[in-house]
């Protein structure tokens, strides 16, 4: 069955505006998110962030570590990127994406986890992951990620590190609906927090992170004491049914394109997910 969601605040003149033929729909960014999860007790907990009010996309709601696409992640800079794991060319078949593409979402997954978490899905050549990012050396190269001075291949290299695209899995592909202003074409991502690495609160675009069952946050979210947009909701809903970090990553998932449609009910716009979605709500 289908249900529908509220359209997010600020969006609803400019959605009535491409509804109507006004304005032409915005094409959508490449982007990645990783559902980061650790075991707890009998089940699993997953990494949430809240997005700060001041910001232009998803103000207040609650998100996982990622962001859109660019240049650091794309060719050239991508393709020089030390890599182990699944070739770029086998998670282009895997996220039915070409090459340079499925490279640079790999590569936006890891770099943004690590400035949204302090998490990083990276390890030695000699096959050891990363056990611990917190020190103050980290610190400054995270912070100068985010600000653009470094870029991911160099912080990678200088601390001789290889990207770890095995302790990656993908999980859905969500398109932002045609009637936001910020549009979004996303990759999600599982991981399991690497043994001995900590998340920790960094700021920035968040003012709220927290570890929560999967289960547990949509509860929350149905209560309306947690916002969350549509893929969100949906993709705790799918975690929810794994008891383990294990069975997260032993999943099989087919990749397909979810994209909401909008329709304008008494005077107010929905977005109503695809039959075959299982929507929590």
């Amino acid at each position: 069955m289908t249900s529908d969601h509220p359209l997010p605040a600020g969006a609803a003149e400019w959605g009535r505006a491409v509804l109507a033929g006004r304005e032409q729909p915005v094409t959508p960014r490449p982007a990645a998110t990783v559902m980061l999860v650790r075991p707890a007790g009998t089940g699993i907990e997953v990494y949430l962030l809240r997005r700060t009010r001041s910001m232009a996309f998803a103000p207040g709601m609650h998100v996982f570590p990622g962001g859109g696409v660019d240049p650091r992640d794309a060719e050239p800079l991508g393709a020089a990127v030390r890599w182990a794991g699944p070739a770029p060319a086998e998670w282009g078949r895997r996220l039915a994406a070409p090459e340079p593409l499925a490279r640079a979402l790999v590569c936006a997954a890891v770099r943004e986890t690590f400035e949204e978490s302090g998490v990083l899905l990276a390890g030695t050549p000699d096959g050891r992951v990363v056990a611990d990012t917190r020190g103050d050396d980290w610190e400054a190269d995270r912070l100068a990620l985010i600000d653009r001075s470094l870029p991911f291949v160099e912080f990678l290299d200088r601390r001789d590190l290889v990207l770890r695209s095995d302790l990656l899995r993908p999980w859905a592909r969500w398109i932002t609906p045609v009637v936001e202003p910020r549009r979004y074409d996303t990759r999600f991502f599982a991981a399991v927090l690497p043994e001995g690495q900590l998340t920790r609160d960094v700021g920035g675009e968040a003012d709220q992170v927290l570890w929560a069952r999967p289960a547990d946050a949509v509860a929350a979210w149905r209560r309306g004491e947690m916002a969350m947009l549509p893929p969100t909701a949906v993709t705790l809903g799918e975690l929810a049914r794994h008891k383990s970090p294990d069975a997260v990553l032993a999943a099989e998932r087919e990749i397909v394109p979810v994209e909401p449609r909008a329709r304008e009910e008494d005077g107010r716009i929905r977005l109503v997910l695809p039959e075959g979605v299982d929507d929590p709500v």
